[in-house]
C-alpha cells in the first residue's frame, strides 16, 4: 500500500496531518479563520487528550499511510506550550509511519515568539516555522489589529532563523492607502530578510469580519481592482528578480524550499484534518471523503470526549466533485496539472476546444509532459479560467 492508501489518481501527492489550534491572543479585524480568544486561559492537557482521541479515530480510517507532512495551524499554535506540541507530534507518530524527511511546520505570531519556546518546539520535532508578520510598518500593523510592531517582527524573524533551518513569513498587501511604490519598498525589505519562503496575500474583505462592516460604511477603502493587479504584478516581478519566484499564486520560494504540506493540498493529496473546525480529505474503500469537525472549541472538546472524535460532517465526493477540486487547486500552481489525472478522476477528459481557446487567449500554456498551467496573464483571473475548463 502506498503512502496515500487505496489506489487513487493522486496517490503519490503525499499524506499529511493538519492540526488546528483555534486559540489566539486577539482576533484580527480582517480574519475569518476559525480562531477564538479565551482570556481565562486554555486547559491544554485536556485539549491534548482530545486531540489524541481524534488522531486515533483518523488513524483507524487510514491504515498503512506514511506521513509526509504535519502542519500545526490556527489560531496561534505558538501559544501552545512546547510540551503540548510534543504530545501532539508523539500521538501522530504513535499511529502512522513517519517519512524520514517529514516536514513539520508550526505557525507563530511575532508577539508570541520567544527563543526558549522556539527551542522547545524544535526539540519536540518541529522543523519549519511560518510567521504571521503581515506588515513591516507600525501604522499598518495597528490598522490590521496585530499585537506586534515592526521591530518585534524583525526580532521574531531573527529568532526563527537562528533556531530553525526552514522558515517562512506572511505579508498582506493591497492594504488601505498602499501604492505600488510603497509595496515595492516593503517587499524589497522583506526579501532581504527572507531565507527561503514568503507567503504574500492580497487583502480580501471577508463577510462577517469587522473590516467588512467598515468597508460597507465607507470607513475602509482598499485599492481598486486595477491597482490590485499592479500590486500583484509588482509582487511577481520583485520576488522573481530576488530568486523567490511564485510556485503558487500567493507563495514564493527558492527552488526546493516550497512548503511540502501546501503542495500536498494543491496537488490534491490526502490529509487528515484534526481539531476544531478542521477539514480533511481521506481516501477510503468507499471513495474519497471530505470530513469537517465541530468549529466551536468547547463544543468540539465535548463531542470528542463523548464520541471519540469531533467530526460533524462526512461527505463522499463524486467523481465530478473530485475533478473540480483537483482543477481548482492544481491550477494555482506554476507546475499546473496533468490533464490525464483530471480525466482519471472525472471519468472523461477536459474539453480540448476549451483548452485550445484558453491557450489562444494567452491564459493557459502547455508545459513539458503534457501538463497545462495558467500563464502570468491567466493567474490573476484564475476563477474564470477554471470555470471555463470545468463547464
Amino acid at each position: 500500500m502506498t503512502s496515500t492508501g487505496p489506489d487513487h489518481p493522486t496517490r503519490d501527492a503525499g499524506f499529511g496531518i493538519y492540526l488546528h489550534w483555534p486559540f489566539c491572543a486577539a482576533k484580527c479585524p480582517y480574519c475569518d479563520f476559525n480562531s477564538h480568544v479565551r482570556h481565562a486561559g486554555v486547559d491544554q492537557p485536556r485539549f491534548l487528550d482530545a486531540f489524541r482521541a481524534e488522531i486515533a479515530h483518523n488513524a483507524a480510517r487510514t491504515p498503512g499511510r506514511t506521513v509526509t507532512s504535519i502542519f500545526l495551524g490556527g489560531g496561534t499554535p505558538s501559544l501552545m506550550e512546547p510540551a503540548t506540541v510534543a504530545g501532539l507530534l508523539d500521538a501522530v507518530a504513535g499511529h502512522w509511519a513517519i517519512a524520514p524527511d517529514v516536514e513539520i511546520t508550526l505557525e507563530a505570531n511575532p508577539s508570541s515568539v520567544e527563543a526558549g519556546r522556539f527551542r522547545g518546539y524544535r526539540t519536540a520535532g518541529v522543523n519549519r516555522v511560518s510567521l504571521g508578520v503581515q506588515a513591516f510598518d507600525d501604522a499598518s500593523l495597528k490598522k490590521l489589529g496585530r499585537l506586534h510592531n515592526a521591530e518585534e517582527a524583525f526580532a521574531a524573524i531573527g529568532i526563527a532563523q537562528a533556531v530553525f533551518a526552514r522558515t517562512s513569513f506572511d505579508l498582506i498587501y493591497a492594504r488601505p492607502d498602499q501604492t505600488p511604490d510603497l509595496w515595492r519598498a516593503e517587499l524589497t525589505e522583506a526579501l532581504a530578510r527572507a531565507a527561503e519562503h514568503l507567503s504574500l496575500y492580497q487583502l480580501t474583505i471577508e463577510p462577517g469580519t469587522p473590516f467588512h462592516g467598515l468597508a460597507a460604511a465607507g470607513k475602509l477603502v482598499t485599492p481598486d481592482d486595477e491597482t490590485g493587479r499592479v500590486l500583484y504584478d509588482v509582487t511577481q516581478e520583485v520576488c522573481g528578480q530576488a530568486g523567490l519566484p511564485s510556485y503558487e499564486i500567493s507563495n514564493h520560494a527558492r527552488p526546493g524550499a516550497e512548503s511540502r504540506h501546501n503542495l500536498l493540498y494543491w496537488r490534491y493529496g490526502e490529509y487528515a484534518g484534526i481539531g476544531p473546525g478542521a477539514h480533511g480529505r481521506l481516501v477510503t474503500p468507499e471513495g474519497r471523503i471530505c470530513t469537517v469537525t465541530e468549529r466551536g472549541p468547547e463544543a468540539w472538546l465535548a463531542r470528542v470526549e463523548r464520541e471519540g472524535h469531533g467530526i460533524v460532517e462526512t461527505e463522499t465526493l463524486s467523481p465530478a466533485d473530485q475533478a473540480d477540486e483537483f482543477l481548482v487547486m492544481g491550477l494555482r500552481l506554476a507546475e499546473g496539472i496533468d490533464p490525464e489525472r483530471y480525466a482519471a478522476l472525472k471519468g472523461r477528459p477536459l474539453n480540448g476546444n476549451r483548452i485550445g481557446m484558453l491557450l489562444g487567449d494567452g491564459l493557459l500554456h502547455r508545459l513539458p509532459g503534457g501538463r497545462i498551467a495558467a500563464t502570468p496573464r491567466g493567474a490573476p483571473v484564475l476563477n474564470a479560467v477554471v470555470a471555463e475548463l470545468a463547464a
